[in-house]
């Protein structure tokens, strides 16, 4: 059997809504091989049938190259937490097109790639980072995705994830988003998001504080996540460069410089404090994206 690790992603960032994200150095790992029927191991409580994410996926890019497709043997390890905002869909889903290219003899771009995987999404901002990791900016033009990629240094930054108890669904995060926004508003986060985007390009991470604010989603999913306005602003408090919810939430991210250790100890005690059955995560950007390897 070969073996593959797709990273989380955190994305948006603030004010890159649908179109910014980060892949972090956390991963689920899938073993596959070839096979004549559906064989899904694992020891999380996860579809093991035709309903299976990674599965759904495969037989997608199978049909979209025109194959046939019989079967796979998978044996699923997820690290990832579900429904947290940290693209844990997006890891199946990268993971599968993968997989699928694997099993079809290697013959789609990174390019085929990243398109049938936002295609399936939806939008590009997680699964972008999963397949190519580190900093994406990416859109869906004509059902094709543009996109740029940069790598982040591990010296330079590092991000800490506060992880609630409780899950958001991806659809109730966008259920509670209005279905049309001010002028004002839209032309807010436009500036911020390009100005996000300049600050990871030119490592002016000092630019996030104002970059990352926004208006189109994070004060409407915020009601959903218990604690998140007062996390954020005490990770602002303690000197991190940004505060934001973490996809659709209901994690929250603060960007800080890799080596200020005490910015994470503070958020540690405070969120043993203040909220004991929240987790909070240390983690490094990933720059490679899924990997594949030979064999298990």
């Amino acid at each position: 059997m070969k073996k593959l690790r797709v990273p989380a992603s955190t994305a948006n960032v603030g004010s890159g809504f649908d179109s910014i994200g980060i892949a972090l150095a956390l991963y689920n790992h899938v073993e596959f091989e070839a096979c004549d029927q559906l064989q899904i191991e694992s020891v999380d409580e996860i579809p093991k049938g035709k309903d299976n994410l990674i599965v759904s996926t495969i037989a997608y890019t199978f049909e979209q190259a025109g194959r046939p497709f019989k079967g796979v043997h998978l044996i699923q390890e997820n690290n990832v937490p579900m429904s947290r905002g940290l693209g844990s869909s997006s890891t199946c889903i990268a993971a599968g097109v993968t997989i699928a290219d694997e099993l079809m003899g290697n013959i789609l771009s990174l390019s085929d790639k990243v398109d049938i995987a936002a295609l399936i999404e939806g939008h590009p901002d997680n699964v972008a980072p999963a397949l190519l990791g580190g900093f994406v900016a990416a859109v869906i033009d004509n059902g094709h995705v543009t996109y740029h990629q940069k790598p982040l240094s591990r010296d330079e930054l590092c991000f800490i994830v506060v992880v609630p108890d409780f899950c958001v669904s991806t659809h109730d995060a966008r259920e509670a988003l209005p279905k049309t926004f001010p002028m004002a508003d839209a032309v807010f986060n436009l500036s911020r998001s390009s100005l996000c985007t300049a600050a990871f390009l030119t490592g002016n991470y000092d630019l996030l504080r104002v970059a990352t604010k926004d208006r189109l989603h994070q004060k409407y999913r915020l009601q959903l996540i218990r604690g998140g306005e007062e996390i954020m602003d005490r990770m602002l408090q303690l000197g991190a460069f940004s505060a934001t919810v973490s996809g659709a939430g209901p994690s929250l991210l603060a960007i800080v410089p890799a080596t200020d250790n005490a910015i994470y100890t503070g958020l540690v005690g405070y969120i043993a404090r203040e909220f004991p059955a929240y987790r909070v995560l240390r983690l490094y950007a990933d720059n490679r994206g899924v990997t594949v390897m030979e064999n298990a």
